[in-house]
């Protein structure tokens, strides 16, 4: 019985910390995954937002570095992982 008793007390734990996993820990390594395929697939003529807020279009990708055309004839150069979404890919 006392077995049994202390077997209970640690359920409680254990169904918190799955509800833990199922909604904070699995969705983060989900969206983790899909940035970092997103980073990779990145290729000159996107149109990307950087995570300052700048909208520019790539025109050439290195291997941690792109170059962003910010403006007609004005480019800045960015890490990959400033880039915080590609508005629409070229086709």
């Amino acid at each position: 019985m006392n077995q049994n008793a202390a077997f209970m007390q640690l359920v409680p734990f254990v169904a918190v910390a799955v509800i833990f996993y199922f909604l904070l820990i699995r969705p983060q390594q989900k969206q983790l995954k899909e940035t970092k395929l997103m980073l990779e697939a990145l290729k000159p003529g996107d149109k990307v937002i950087t995570r300052g807020g700048l909208i520019g279009s790539i025109t050439s990708v290195n291997a941690e570095e792109i170059e962003v055309e910010i403006a007609k004839g004005v480019k800045a150069l960015f890490t990959r992982s400033a880039v915080g979404a590609v508005v629409n890919q070229a086709k």
